[in-house]
């Protein structure tokens, strides 16, 4: 019989999600605009710095993964990695909005302390992110529970998405950059340590022998249930991470509306995600599985972007956030549950418990979604006459950023549904999966 976990230790971990959320969603809302608009880098350099960062980030995934998975200390796998490396996490996350030089006058130099700061911060916060979630399927072993866990932290995350990702525009502003950084750092350490008590590992996992790297590489890639999942998957953070970083743009440039408003219409989502988490797993998830239930989410957040393609006004944007913030409940709290599916299906074929790797490779394909929206930004705004150089932008930056905020994520919402169409982990297989790897935990 599989222990639960009680009420608390699902809290504590949940919890901890926005020590992850919070770094991530304010580099993907505001370095770009903290780089070009605010520092003065080119758009064009700092276009290419996050297309290579992202690759970086892609690669680090699955070796960090790798590396958790064959972790032993007496701490455990996963945990001495949230354990001593949040603080180096957190105060790398705090130097990005330091930068010293500006673009008009030290372009070179400003580059360089983008790309080292962003690299150094990305490869602790791979370290950090991927043993945390590679907890999920640990810990949580059936479907109800990872469930009411996601929820959980879905609903806790929408916090993290309110500071992460609403609040930078508009603290960066009347704060100071600097400060916004060092009090978001701040907030996502003491959550990942609060969170901390809450987290535990199975013994009887953490004394399976391991593949080598290779075999490790070779059979995860193989995975059809994987690849469809993280194909999938992708394609959300490329829908989703074009709508964040494009929104402060957006609102100054579409919209001609205060930039710091940003946090007005980006909170509505999130308040929007949030109050919709329930019904998501009341109503839809409860009656459906996890494939049927992504698939009515990417349907839903494909519709959802029209509005702000064509809203003049605050409140019109704020409509469309709504719409968009309901589709991305659906989005973000089947995304792990889904993915914890094949790590079973994994389990049974293998006999290997290996969420590290699965979390991993997951996160090295995922994250190019941030190549994909550097690349379509360095590509489109320029076409339509964005220059970093001059002070005035010319009318059709307006124009460009509508098209960057509406057509990019319904073209990822269609080919995650394409995607989800050959996911083999559903109805009598996944039943299969469930019982077989129940029978062989009660053995």
């Amino acid at each position: 019989m599989i222990a639960t976990t009680t009420n608390k230790q699902r809290w504590l971990y949940s919890i901890a999600n926005i020590g992850n959320t919070i770094p991530y969603q304010a580099v993907g809302a505001v370095v770009l605009f903290y780089y070009t608009d605010v520092k003065r880098l080119p758009a064009t350099w700092a276009a290419t710095v996050m297309t290579i960062y992202a690759i970086y980030n892609a690669f680090n995934n699955p070796v960090m993964g790798y590396l958790s998975d064959r972790t032993r200390t007496r701490w455990g796998r996963r945990i001495p990695y949230i354990l001593f490396g949040t603080v180096p996490y957190a105060l790398a996350f705090a130097l990005l909005f330091f930068a010293p030089f500006d673009g008009r006058e030290n372009a070179v130099s400003l580059l360089i302390y983008f790309a080292v700061g962003l690299f150094i911060w990305e490869g602790l916060g791979t370290a950090v992110s991927t043993a945390y979630y590679s907890l999920l399927p640990e810990m949580f072993r059936e479907y109800n529970e990872r469930t009411d866990v996601a929820m959980r932290m879905n609903i806790v995350q929408t916090v993290g998405l309110l500071i992460g990702a609403a609040l930078p525009a508009y603290l960066g502003q009347a704060l100071g950059w600097p400060l916004m950084g060092v009090i978001f750092a701040v907030i996502a350490a003491a959550a990942m340590y609060t969170g901390l008590p809450g987290m535990f590992e199975r013994r009887e996992v953490g004394e399976q022998a391991y593949f080598d790297l290779w075999t490790a590489l070779k059979t995860t890639l193989v995975n059809r249930s994987f690849i469809t999942v993280v194909i999938a998957q992708t394609m959300r953070f490329f829908a989703t991470n074009t709508l964040a970083a494009g929104m402060v743009f957006y609102m100054k440039y579409s919209l001609g509306a205060d930039p710091g408003l940003t946090s007005l219409v980006l909170a509505s989502a999130f308040v929007a995600a949030g109050l919709a988490m329930w019904p998501w797993r009341q109503f839809i998830a409860k009656r459906f599985d996890p494939r049927t239930t992504l698939m009515l989410a990417y349907a839903m957040i494909g519709l959802a972007v029209l509005p702000l393609g064509f809203v003049t006004t605050l409140g019109g944007a704020i409509f469309g956030a709504v719409l968009v913030g309901i589709a991305l409940a659906g989005l973000i709290f089947m995304g792990d549950v889904i993915l914890s599916d094949v790590v079973d299906e994994d389990q049974v074929k293998t006999g290997l418990h290996r969420a590290g790797m699965y979390f991993g490779m997951s996160g090295l394909i995922i994250t190019l979604s941030s190549a994909l929206v550097s690349i379509v930004f360095g590509l489109l705004l320029p076409a339509y006459g964005y220059n970093t150089a001059l002070d005035v932008q010319p009318a059709t930056v307006g124009v460009g950023f509508r098209i960057f905020m509406t057509v990019p994520p319904m073209i990822g919402a269609l080919l995650a549904l394409a995607a989800l169409y050959f996911y083999p982990l559903h109805g009598k297989r996944l039943k299969e999966v469930k019982e077989a790897l129940a029978k062989s935990s009660a053995g």
